[in-house]
């Protein structure tokens, strides 16, 4: 395992600075219950060297932290150590690392990811399990954010350490986590996101973009760090997931997968197998389709995430039918033995052409063929739908075997006619020369269009009650005025036309309660209708002298005049004496409540103002102390104001 650790070297991580100086010996005595061949490297980053990211001012670009710490240079990435088995060493070079600074939070660790992944000879990667731990406590810059400090060129995926250093932050952007991702793979290394709590959201959405990577806790000081690296790896070792390079035109692969417990899945899902200990086996189906015909043969490339071994596919295409090897050679099938009969079609030799070979390319001419493949000496050869062979149009064919051309000129179709409801001829016909050819009972350019009745049958079982015509499975009354499904209804008829004007009131109401205004002549003004009574229909209300509601409807069958009444009136109710008495007392009872409590609020209110106006008197008396006793005689005065009240006698005060 060859595992490099890239930190965040930011002043908020300089207590995380102190507990990961000790990080080479321990992380070394832990994995070597792991692996027996186990290397180690660090890196750390902070930010670009540009504003807006990190002050150019000399002097805190010497010292970017404020106050009395002492902080080195800002810088983008830094190789400090590449990989190797000295632990002892990378405790001594880490324990000489300093804290940096940055004016923004988020820092510029894709610079440094991409750095490391790329850069493969300084950082001594081998041919073996890579993993890389991005230690932080926050976020990330991403292509386009370069734009904030003038850099505009995007990132080139190359390696640009010159000293150990990264010296183009200032000249390219930020990557994109797309290049990211391509990269990483590319070079096989597996990431490990060791954040603080704060950041574990935004990471965990990283790490669903980047295969093969795991998110970890990191503690507010790094001091789990061993841990968080031991339970990561652990995780991404016990998933296998399968990938594979670009796919050639035309060409699709299918995984199903055989895991653990019997787990079997297909799709997506079945690129991959989880909870896989050493020593399990788990198998994978890979099916391999070609849509194509391709000329030069193609490899595919299959493997599992985060190991270097893969699987090489040479792809042969068969381009000749099986039957093609049973072929009758100069054929007298193929205009005098100009071809190879093969597959029921003939193969032309070289120098023919034509259906059957009939035609040598040296005798005719191919504007005179192709005036043979013009529709009424148009200039669209075959309607631009075939190829003119010959003289003779051999339409295209499309990717839908359903779908075809056809006609001299290759004109038709059966695929561009009318739709109805997004179905081809409605779903109810066939599309011949891009024109519908209807079932029966079914008409129109879409076959839309009904020609059953039954929807137009009105309850008297005319066809739209006669005022009507039905079309296309629904009525079409002859006038506005008429409505309903089935024209049964004309409200704004000032006549006969109207069910409801037409049948007088009056005559409804004596034929079929015995009462109105024609009770006396009911048989000689209404009998030019049949009456039948019925459940209750709507079409028509009317009211009665008694407020009383009666409802009948009016049709005509077989040219006679019917009409429907409902058998019973509608009649509203009487008044109920006892909610409106007991409504009456309870009335009369808030009120009188409502009376007292005014009445109470007043006295209230007034008893208030004389007790205030009591207490204002009393403040304004003032009473002499010095007066005699009452025994002796004497009379005193009061004084009030300026003003004596005559009492008695007055000292003078």
């Amino acid at each position: 395992i060859d595992l490099y650790y890239l930190m965040d070297l930011s002043y908020s991580m300089k207590d995380d600075l102190e507990n990961v100086k000790n990080l080479g010996t321990e992380l070394m005595r832990e994995m070597a219950k792991i692996t027996s061949d186990f290397k180690i490297g660090f890196g750390s980053f902070v930010e670009k060297t540009v504003m807006p990211y990190v002050s150019t001012t000399p002097l805190r670009m010497m010292n970017p932290c404020l106050g009395n710490h002492n902080c080195t240079s800002p810088f983008s990435y830094k190789n400090v150590l590449s990989l190797t088995k000295d632990g002892k060493k990378f405790n001594n070079l880490v324990s000489q690392q300093q804290i940096s600074g940055n004016l923004d939070s988020p820092e510029g660790g894709f610079d440094a990811i991409m750095q490391v992944a790329v850069c493969e000879k300084i950082i001594g990667w081998r041919n073996v399990t890579r993993l890389l731990v991005f230690s932080t406590d926050a976020g990330f810059h991403f292509a386009g954010d370069g734009k904030l400090g003038g850099i505009v060129l995007p990132n080139d995926g190359q390696c640009h350490l010159e000293g150990n250093m990264y010296t183009m932050s200032h000249y390219y952007d930020y990557p994109s986590i797309a290049h990211l991702v391509q990269k990483l793979n590319d070079h096989n290394i597996q990431t490990i996101f060791a954040v603080t709590e704060e950041f574990q959201p935004v990471y965990k959405e990283l790490k669903n973009l980047i295969p093969k990577s795991a998110v970890g806790t990191l503690s507010s000081n790094s001091s789990n760090v061993i841990k968080l690296i031991l339970d990561a790896y652990n995780s991404l070792s016990s998933e296998v997931t399968l990938e594979h390079g670009k796919l050639p035109d035309g060409v699709s692969i299918q995984y199903k997968s055989f895991c653990k417990n019997g787990v079997t899945q297909t799709g997506d899902d079945g690129r991959r197998c989880f909870n896989i200990s050493i020593g399990d086996e788990v198998n994978f189906h890979i099916s391999i389709e070609s849509q194509k015909c391709l000329s030069k043969d193609e490899i595919i490339k299959i493997k599992p995430l985060g190991f270097n071994e893969e699987l090489v596919i040479n792809l042969k295409f068969i381009c000749d039918c099986q039957c093609s090897s049973g072929g009758e050679a100069n054929s007298k099938k193929c205009f005098d033995g100009n071809g190879t009969f093969e597959c029921g079609a003939c193969k032309c030799n070289e120098g023919r052409i034509g259906r059957v070979c009939e035609c040598s390319k040296d005798e005719v001419r191919t504007e005179d063929l192709d005036a043979n493949c013009r529709k009424d000496n148009g200039t669209d050869i075959c309607s631009n739908n075939g190829d003119c062979v010959c003289g003779t149009c051999e339409c295209k064919k499309r990717e839908n075997p359903a779908e075809v051309y056809s006609g001299k000129y290759c004109e038709c179709d059966n695929f561009n006619c009318d739709r109805s409801n997004n179905n081809l001829c409605g779903g109810h016909g066939r599309c011949e020369c891009r024109k519908c050819i209807c079932d029966a009972n079914y008409t129109g350019s879409a076959c839309d269009c009904s020609l059953d009745t039954t929807p137009c049958l009105a309850k008297n079982r005319q066809i739209c009650n006669g005022r009507g015509e039905c079309k296309c499975g629904s009525c079409r009354c002859t006038g506005s005025k008429f409505q309903g499904p089935t024209c049964e209804l004309c409200p704004t008829c000032p006549g006969n036309p109207s069910p409801c004007s037409f049948v007088l009131r009056d005559c409804v109401q004596c034929r079929a309660f015995q009462s109105g205004d024609k009770k006396d002549t009911c048989e000689k003004e209404c009998s030019n209708f049949n009456m039948i009574k019925s459940f209750p229909l709507t079409h028509c209300k009317e009211r009665d002298a008694n407020d009383c509601w009666f409802y009948f409807t009016f049709s005509v069958r077989n040219d006679t005049n019917e009409v429907v009444v409902v058998e019973q009136l509608e009649c509203p109710a009487g008044p109920d004496i006892i909610p409106i008495v007991a409504g009456v007392v309870a009335g009369i009872v808030m009120i009188g409540l409502a009376l007292l409590l005014i009445w109470k609020l007043l006295m209230i209110i007034h008893d208030r103002r004389e007790f205030a106006k009591f207490e204002k008197e009393k403040l304004n008396a003032k009473w002499d102390t010095r007066c005699p006793s009452l025994s002796t005689g004497n009379n005193c005065m009061t004084i009030k104001g300026n003003e004596a009240e005559e009492g008695g006698l007055w000292d003078g005060r």
